[in-house]
């Protein structure tokens, strides 16, 4: 939607070391450090919508500001007559839904992908008829009606669910809360179709927006190797692995993760599948469950570990790359000779190449050696900005053994 109001938008500048050219090229955010900071930007709300000038005073796009935030400004616009409002949300979400109606026959899907679907700090995941909503940036705080009016607009589900939980929300001085935005939450989780298998997602109290779609590529690949295997999911969450595999045929599956909550969900979603009688959970720390297995000398066809964000941050990367050769040292033995292992990484800090070269680590000091015979990234509904490392932060590294 076009308008004349971005004249009265206040204005904030890059200073002369800034590198406006790489923001002229698609990088979507200026940290704290190339701005002018004086005490007209700093009194500006967070979630303030401004123009932004290079140190020339050339117009370089519009900009949600958060002064208070090491991420300053995020980039929205570049044409400088547009206006940010519902009109403005609803180009952005049909451009959105247009993409992943393309891939999935079912509405079950993230919407939006944050920065690389031009929604900087915005994540929605989709679930039929319900959206979980999570604005992680001041902006999107802020603006949370229009995005919910035009959400409903464009997708017409009944039920948008608020979730404000996470690291990146605090980052931005934002507080935790979780609530319902329309309609009615669900009593019970809901169920979510995936490569043949039934998941249970709970959008209230479970991790994130209820579920993790990114994995959705490299369980269908895991999943493909699994007929008659007995497979081991570690850090299983709601079942991932585990569930898909047994879709496809494999002969058991034991879900080990240390929450009794997602344990539950998971053997509710292997009910839902109808392979109960060949699933089984164990609730326990994965390094000590898995320590515990090679002691009882169990070994599987195919073991999968997919841990939490080891390296959330570049300061968190030493010890998070240790945590990931740990973890390839630990599930290497489970492994039986000619089986697989696939190793996961959600950590944006640790690029594919030090996850590779932690994870092989991890499986010679277990004694073993390895082939790669598959390197998977998050699923086309999670798409990547290529101006912008941190959208692409999942990695799925399968070894055969």
């Amino acid at each position: 939607m076009t308008g004349s109001d971005t004249s009265a938008l206040p204005i904030v500048r890059l200073l002369p070391k800034a590198e406006a050219r790489a923001i002229r090229h698609g990088f979507p955010w200026v940290y704290a450090n190339e701005l002018v900071t004086d005490r007209r930007t700093r009194k500006l709300a967070p979630g303030t919508i401004a123009q932004l000038e290079d140190a020339n005073r050339s117009f370089l796009g519009i900009v949600a500001v958060n002064p208070t935030s090491k991420i300053i400004c995020r980039m929205l616009e570049r044409n400088p007559n547009v206006v940010i409002d519902e009109g403005w949300f609803i180009n952005r979400l049909q451009y959105a839904l247009t993409h992943r109606e393309r891939l999935y026959d079912e509405p079950y899907y993230r919407l939006v992908h944050a920065e690389a679907d031009g929604l900087p700090g915005i994540v929605i995941d989709r679930f039929g008829d319900i959206a979980v909503v999570q604005p992680n940036a001041a902006w999107a705080d802020r603006l949370l009606g229009p995005i919910c009016a035009a959400l409903q607009s464009v997708t017409g589900v009944s039920t948008i669910i608020m979730n404000g939980t996470g690291r990146a929300r605090g980052l931005e001085g934002l507080e935790e809360r979780t609530e319902v935005i329309a309609g009615t939450a669900p009593d019970d989780p809901v169920p979510v179709p995936m490569n043949g298998a039934t998941y249970m997602a709970d959008l209230l109290g479970g991790q994130k927006t209820g579920l993790f779609f990114d994995q959705r590529p490299n369980h269908d690949f895991v999943a493909g190797l699994a007929s008659g295997a007995d497979v081991l999911d570690v850090f299983s969450h709601v079942g991932g692995f585990g569930l898909a595999s047994l879709a496809q045929g494999a002969a058991s599956a034991l879900a080990v993760d240390g929450s009794d909550a997602a344990l539950k969900l998971a053997r509710a979603g292997a009910d839902a599948t109808g392979v109960a009688k060949r699933f089984t959970t164990r609730k326990g720390d994965a390094f000590d469950v898995m320590a515990a297995l090679a002691e009882e000398g169990a070994s599987f066809d195919i073991v999968v570990c997919d841990p939490p964000a080891f390296a959330p941050s570049k300061q968190a990367l030493d010890a998070g790359l240790r945590a990931y050769e740990r973890v390839a040292r630990l599930a290497a033995p489970l492994v039986k000779k000619g089986g697989y292992l696939a190793l996961c990484s959600c950590s944006h800090a640790a690029d594919l190449t030090r996850f590779r070269n932690a994870s092989s680590r991890g499986i010679g000091r277990a004694g073993r050696r390895g082939q790669i015979i598959h390197m998977g990234f998050a699923g086309p509904d999670h798409p990547l900005l290529p101006h912008l490392a941190e959208s692409g932060y999942l990695k799925a590294l399968v070894y055969r053994l």
